[in-house]
């Protein structure tokens, strides 16, 4: 078959005439072994279309979740018509309308050595300014296919990218009496989530291991500006007010909805994710690092876009931080140990939070009535935390530390009442002898941010005002928290 022939699908798909796409037939100068080309393709839904130059066309395969980077990765490959060797070379905006329309541009390019072309297995040695190394093509039914990197020429030590970290945490404490050997960050007021990106696609998961990404549709493109690199990056999905202070309130619309919604709020309340931590990066975990060295490899990357941001550590004196934090509104500071690995999963005296005001986590274990409502208008929530914090989940018990009302809106309410029905018990999940007699109980599985001036000797909140749920957090892991360090 001559390549005129190959080409006839391309050609009935478009109109020369409006698509700046080569017809094919053009002289395309020789090359001594053959040639490939990545086009990244943002079409309808973004893609990458890998296309191996043979028998005078280019075979072509569109790979939705992008080229896999590490050996062992595999990734769909859908077989498209051959393309003309002029798209090795080309760029350009295919206009509305058209097939195949929106931006398109070379991801990368190079040559390869065709070990295999057969109509069961294509194998190919890749020689590209990104990609080196062996793939395989194999065909699954009808033109879906399966791409795997089976080998790396980029030395030993690699390994996928690792799907089950979890964020290292921060115990509570004061600051520290000498600055040597401490960074301190800014404290953001948002839900704690790991980025995992690699080629071109990133997902977005919370303290608990929950994927929230469709949540947070804005967010997509941080994968989308870095394609060639396989990272975990540890930070914080904020909303800013438009003091540019985060706003945890101004956040709580963005949780728990549909993508669709999602959508339309990433316009009205877009999110920013804020990027203090790299966890994996280029094939290699990064834990055992201490945390300067990966602050400074982080801030090499300079990670700075539209929704997301890496802002700086500081050193110096902490009170003089801790002030300024203060005074422009921000929830308090954390201080790191600048020679402390990562821990995942675990908090970390190497990691203290230090609060400009009483705010914490508390289980929700109950509920009452709003006065002269109808029954399911919620008026206040009823709280607890486990103790001791020091035991082990399964050994801590829950103590009741009073209710809170202030802070509840009616749509708010009325949204509360219907997450906690389906928790409702007949039984106080909780010893709680002052709580109201018209007390209404609930398994303890959501949990509460609240902010508050201070306990009562009897262990009760003083003036709790409710800020929102918090859907990242285990409740097993929320404790009463003091200034004081564990030991």
């Amino acid at each position: 078959m001559s390549a005129d022939d190959r080409l006839a699908a391309y050609r009935r798909k478009r109109d020369f005439s409006r698509t700046p796409e080569p017809a094919g037939g053009e002289p395309v100068p020789p090359s001594d072994r053959p040639r490939f080309v990545v086009h990244e393709h943002h079409a309808s839904s973004l893609h990458w279309d890998l296309r191996l130059e043979h028998d005078g066309v280019l075979a072509s395969w569109a790979v939705p979740k992008g080229i896999p980077l590490e050996p062992g990765t595999r990734r769909l490959a859908v077989r498209t018509e051959d393309h003309p060797l002029e798209y090795l070379t080309f760029e350009g905006s295919i206009p509305e309308g058209q097939y195949g329309a929106g931006e398109i541009r070379i991801w990368d390019s190079g040559t390869y050595d065709p070990l295999k072309f057969l109509p069961s297995e294509v194998m190919v040695d890749l020689h590209g300014g990104r990609l080196r190394g062996r793939y395989v093509l194999v065909p699954t039914g009808g033109n879906r296919w399966l791409l795997q990197r089976i080998d790396s020429t980029d030395g030993p030590g690699r390994e996928p990218l690792p799907r089950d970290l979890r964020p290292m945490l921060a115990v509570p404490g004061p600051l520290p009496d000498d600055p040597e050997g401490w960074a301190f960050e800014v404290k953001w007021d948002g839900i704690r989530a790991l980025a995992f990106a690699e080629g071109g696609r990133v997902h977005f998961r919370s303290r608990r291991g929950n994927d929230i990404s469709s949540q947070f549709p804005e967010l997509r493109a941080l994968a989308q500006r870095y394609p060639d690199t396989s990272m975990v990056l540890d930070g914080e999905i904020v909303a800013f007010d438009e003091r540019g202070v985060p706003s945890f309130e101004r956040l709580q619309s963005r949780l728990g909805v549909a993508e669709r919604r999602a959508r339309a709020l990433a316009e009205a309340v877009p999110a920013v994710f804020v990027i203090f931590d790299l966890l994996f990066f280029d094939g290699r975990r990064t834990l055992t690092l201490p945390y300067g060295e990966r602050r400074r490899l982080l801030e090499s990357l300079e990670l700075e876009g539209p929704h997301w941001q890496t802002p700086r550590a500081f050193t110096g004196d902490p009170e003089t931080i801790f002030a300024a934090a203060v005074e422009r509104g921000l929830e308090g500071i954390v201080c790191k140990r600048a020679d402390s690995p990562y821990e995942p999963g675990r908090r970390s005296p190497s990691w203290r939070k230090v609060k400009a005001r009483s705010a914490q986590e508390f289980v929700i274990v109950g509920w009452t009535p709003r006065k002269g409502a109808g029954f399911g208008d919620i008026g206040a929530l009823l709280l607890a935390y486990y103790d001791p914090p020091s035991s082990a989940p399964e050994g801590r018990r829950l103590v009741y530390a009073g209710r809170a009302g202030t802070g509840l809106s009616e749509a708010e309410a009325v949204r509360l009442a219907r997450s906690l029905a389906p928790l409702a018990s007949e039984e106080p999940t909780v010893e709680a002898p002052d709580a109201p007699p018209d007390a209404r109980w609930v398994r303890p599985e959501l949990v509460a941010r609240v902010e508050f001036t201070g306990w009562t000797e009897s262990g009760r909140l003083r003036n709790p005002v409710f800020l929102g749920l918090r859907p990242d957090a285990d409740p097993r892991e929320v404790v009463r928290e003091t200034s004081e360090l564990s030991a």
